[in-house]
């Protein structure tokens, strides 16, 4: 009956915040007045344009280092990739793909970079990747503001401050939809980019196929106890400074397929909300930041951007004013995860109080030889 107990209560505390956004969505949905082929199309598509930044999360959970804020630098790397593009005119998928291509060799080093200040950070690492972010963050403005235009010519002056350097605020993109055109089809009035869904669906495959792996098992040894994985023989901090390599690297490319689909970049401040969206959709759909799968990937990207449609109008219906609900889904993004972080502190603090008992039970009452 304890057990049962026991199991009942792990249960609730693992569907709290997925069942607390649900609630919310559906009482919201019926307020906010939209019609069913409205919410459908935009869920589609936010889903293909924000599941491959939410999945770029897992490795790192998976290795115990938890959520990784620090992938901003590869959001950084991949628009350094684009406005590069931007500039030589590369335009459709074969832009993305070079953007890519030049992208990825930034994203692995400052994902090297990464994991070395993380493994100096062992047991902080959440909030010492949000400090990083900010860090590097100062640096890529840095870079685009007094580098580009300068030090590395551009050819097209329009991507040019007035002053002749420094890159403009907004660009608007010529690989807008790039991947999305690549096999679009419509069913009952709902547009289905299956060529991006396709690609969603490799990173899927690959993060399910890199689990069986020697070095995804290492990283879930790693996560699991690092002490016993180092006893092992397995190569603890080259391990994690890895799952943040690949980390960086696959948000590099979520970048690069988010801003495909919205078709205009926010040069300097694109990339600084990436992170908090991330990874408040993650923990939306049930994951902690000990475990997540990709169902909670998915199902929390669905949730949380559904709520993210709603609210504003349910607000402007209920009390005339729609920034009640534009704050109330800024206060939910950043609420979930300190929910989510708070319930791990408990949860760490349980388990140790568990171990204490469990330890003083048994030097009490030593088992007979």
């Amino acid at each position: 009956m304890n057990m049962d107990k026991n199991k009942m209560g792990k249960l609730l505390t693992a569907s709290a915040v997925p069942m607390l956004f649900l609630i919310i969505c559906l009482f919201a949905i019926p307020l906010s007045q939209f019609s069913g082929s409205y919410l459908l199309n935009n869920i589609v598509t936010r889903l293909v344009r924000n599941s491959f930044l939410v999945l770029a999360l897992l490795l790192p959970v998976m290795a115990g280092m938890g959520i990784n804020f620090g992938m901003v630098l590869g959001a950084m790397a991949g628009q350094i990739g684009l406005i590069f593009i931007t500039d030589w005119g590369v335009e459709g998928a074969l832009g993305l793909i070079l953007a890519a291509i030049i992208s990825t060799p930034i994203a692995m080093v400052l994902g090297y970079f990464g994991g070395r200040v993380l493994n100096r950070a062992k047991g902080r690492e959440m909030i010492t990747s949000m400090m990083l972010g900010l860090f590097i963050s100062g640096i890529y403005q840095f870079f685009l503001l007094y580098v580009c235009g300068s030090l590395i010519p551009f050819k097209t002056p329009g991507m040019l401050l007035s002053r002749g350097y420094g890159v403009r605020n907004a660009l608007t993109l010529n690989v807008a939809k790039g991947f999305d055109k690549l096999l679009f089809i419509k069913i009952g009035g709902v547009g289905i980019p299956v060529g991006t869904f396709m690609i969603i669906g490799l990173i899927c495959l690959f993060t399910v196929w890199f689990r069986k792996t020697k070095l995804g098992q290492d990283m879930r040894a790693v996560g699991q106890d690092m002490h016993v994985a180092s006893t092992a023989g397995i190569a603890m901090e080259k391990t994690r400074i890895q799952s943040i390599m690949i980390s960086t690297v696959l948000a590099c490319y979520g970048q690069i397929i988010y801003l495909q689909n919205i078709g205009t970049l926010n040069t300097y401040n694109g990339a600084d909300q990436a992170a908090l969206f991330a990874a408040a959709a993650l923990l939306v759909g049930g994951a902690t930041v000990s475990k997540a799968t990709i169902p909670n990937a998915i199902i929390g990207t669905a949730l949380f951007h559904l709520m993210f449609l709603v609210m504003p109008m349910a607000g402007k219906y209920i009390t005339g004013q729609a920034m009640l609900g534009e704050y109330f889904r800024m206060f939910a993004s950043y609420g979930v995860v300190t929910l989510a972080l708070v319930l791990h502190s408990w949860k760490r603090q349980k388990d140790k109080d568990m171990d204490r008992s469990q330890f003083r039970i048994a030097v009490i009452n030593p088992p007979e030889s």
